[in-house]
């Protein structure tokens, strides 16, 4: 048999893929059942004195004992998958995966320990994506992807949601390890309560990886808050232990993740992050990430995020030569820092997508074409004029600041006439920037862009003064 889409399982979390494949096979015939043959071992005796007669009858009736060998054969290769318990399947995969066991019909969709997920059959190879943070040993076929992923966005959309791709480091945690603290940080080690911090705190003492971390400003509201919107995946370059234990920080009740925990072993590609191993459609999944090159078949679907720098090592790993807000005892501002402003921006491109104008069929909609409208409100009417930022070896056109204003919706020029209204330097003596000062233009620094493009709004000019240059 087949499942439809109208199966008594509708719940687009991760859970309990094994029970579910078992009752499925379980409703195949009356006379075999994965889970009392699981659990008891009578009726595992009755089986094998029932499979010695129909071996009996073998000459009489061939295609029976086939039928029963391979049923057998799924049965004893779906009761292990209960043993690796925490490892389950997204819910799109609960609820469409196929257990047909008509092996000479089958396409053999997906594989599990060399057998077929369908028919269980003994397969070689290897071929297939695999998806271990689903079910350890666990790949899928192009074609099963692609019909799980079409049946998961219809569920999806049904209930008015997207898919959110979610960053770790940087984005919604800052981690580092205790031998990494300076002695400013020491005070840290007294901050931390490893049995009521999960409730009361967002600093996190993990003796068992020598290494503290530190929740962002906001991240539980911006959870909560997006889970209304998106069903939600953690996806980390870090090994996969390391992600399991922060998405127990985060998600505690494992309400907003169930499985959906990818580490860097799911990577196809080295150093690049890929929505392949995702079971969400393209063009109905956005990503938060503060890295914008570990996803480069997957820019348009980016939300960049501007990086949580907590603990000075971080500070440190990127060239920062400045007191981290550990050392300095602060953090981020809740209602105006990153999360805040992405929820924000999410919230808009939500609306959008499902805006009653369009109609009720959404299917044939591309969130990344949303982002693209919205992201070029930001700068729509400005016009910028950029001075001595660019190296004379790279052609401004190419540079990443010029681009970011178009994406931005402003537009870009090399002179300085009567329509520009943002001249952009770093040094207040040049031509142009004294000519935007006589002309009552904005002078600002480059980091005015970085900042608008960061935030999805124009910031204040004078919070980016440019100055001059000592000689």
């Amino acid at each position: 048999m087949s499942l439809v889409t109208d199966s008594p399982v509708h719940s687009s979390s991760s859970d309990g893929f094994a029970a579910y494949l078992d009752a499925e096979l379980d409703s195949d015939s009356s006379d075999v059942s994965p889970e009392q043959g699981a659990e008891d071992d009578d009726q595992e005796a009755e089986n094998d004195e029932q499979e010695a007669e129909n071996d009996e009858q073998e000459s009489e009736n061939d295609s029976d004992s086939e039928h029963k060998r391979v049923k057998r054969l799924k049965v004893e290769q779906f009761e292990s998958i209960e043993e690796h318990p925490g490892s389950n399947s997204d819910g799109s995969l609960k609820q469409t995966l196929e257990v047909t066991i008509t092996k000479d019909s089958c396409t053999h969709p997906g594989v599990f320990r060399d057998l077929c997920i369908r028919c269980g059959e003994k397969m070689e190879g290897g071929s297939g994506v695999a998806f271990g943070y689903i079910h350890k040993d666990l790949r899928l076929g192009s074609d099963e992807i692609a019909r799980l992923r079409d049946t998961d966005l219809k569920n999806l959309l049904r209930r008015k949601k997207l898919s959110l791709v979610l960053d770790l480091d940087h984005t919604l945690l800052n981690s580092t390890r205790l031998l990494d603290l300076t002695p400013e940080e020491l005070y840290l080690k007294n901050q931390t309560d490893p049995l009521q911090g999960g409730l009361k705190g967002n600093l996190f003492m993990l003796n068992t990886m020598h290494m503290l971390t530190k929740l962002r400003p906001y991240v539980h509201t911006f959870l909560n808050e997006a889970s209304k919107m998106f069903e939600m995946y953690i996806y980390t370059m870090g090994e996969r232990s390391y992600a399991l234990e922060m998405a127990k920080l985060l998600d505690p009740e494992s309400v907003y993740f169930s499985s959906r925990v990818i580490s860097q072993a799911d990577c196809t590609q080295r150093h690049q992050k890929g929505l392949d191993v995702v079971l969400g459609k393209e063009s109905a999944v956005l990503i938060l990430d503060d890295t914008e090159s570990v996803w480069q078949k997957h820019k348009d679907n980016l939300i960049l995020m501007e990086r949580y720098h907590f603990f000075a090592s971080s500070y440190r790993q990127f060239g920062f030569n400045c007191k981290s807000l550990s050392e300095l005892k602060s953090d981020e501002s809740e209602p105006d820092g990153a999360l805040a402003t992405v929820l924000k921006v999410l919230r808009r491109v939500h609306s959008m997508y499902f805006d009653p104008e369009l109609g009720d069929d959404s299917s044939g909609r591309d969130v990344r074409q949303v982002v693209k409208s919205v992201r070029k409100e930001v700068l729509k009417g400005c016009k910028i004029v950029f001075s001595r930022v660019f190296p004379t070896r790279i052609q401004a056109e190419n540079h990443h600041l010029w681009r970011m204003v178009e994406q931005l919706g402003g537009t870009c020029a090399t002179e300085v006439d009567a329509s520009v209204t943002h001249v952009v330097s770093t040094d207040v003596g040049t031509e142009k920037s004294r000519r935007a000062l006589q002309e009552k233009k904005f002078l600002v620094h480059p980091g005015w862009i970085e900042a608008t493009n960061y935030f999805w709004s124009k910031q204040p000019e004078e919070n980016f003064p440019v100055n001059q240059k000592k000689q």
